[in-house]
């Protein structure tokens, strides 16, 4: 790919409801599917109040989010030394591949996060509470 654009909103809607491999069930836009991306993916995640995705880690991958709209309270951390954070539009947060992190809306409206992990590997998440330094 040498370059690729697109407008948010005219990537398709998924709700990850309808597939039963893929918890949480929330809806999301596949930003790095429509672009084509072969090294990253990108997501633009959206939230109904008291959703959350759970705290977890992965293997390899590193996460960065940037909180579109909405307040949201994270829980970052290694198990054991989980720090809670609250967040709200233009935070940005990471977690490196096997420390945990989780995130949970509090806002009244839809929340939204733009989610980018690489590299992009299938990895559905590990308990943090099992993951070995």
């Amino acid at each position: 790919m040498d370059y690729s654009v697109t407008h948010v909103e005219d990537v398709p809607v998924t709700d990850l409801s309808a597939i039963d491999a893929i918890p949480p069930d929330h809806d999301i836009r596949a930003i790095g599917d429509a672009l084509d991306l072969e090294e990253t993916n990108v997501s633009v995640w959206y939230f109904e109040p008291g959703e959350e995705i759970g705290y977890h880690a992965h293997s390899e991958q590193e996460e960065l989010y940037y909180v579109l709209e909405g307040e949201f309270s994270l829980k970052l951390g290694r198990s054991g030394e989980e720090e809670i954070v609250e967040a709200g539009p233009g935070t940005v947060f990471a977690a490196g591949p096997k420390i945990g992190h989780g995130h949970r809306y509090t806002g009244d409206d839809v929340g939204v996060v733009l989610a980018i992990g690489a590299p992009p590997v299938e990895d559905p998440g590990l308990d943090p509470h099992d993951v070995e330094e």
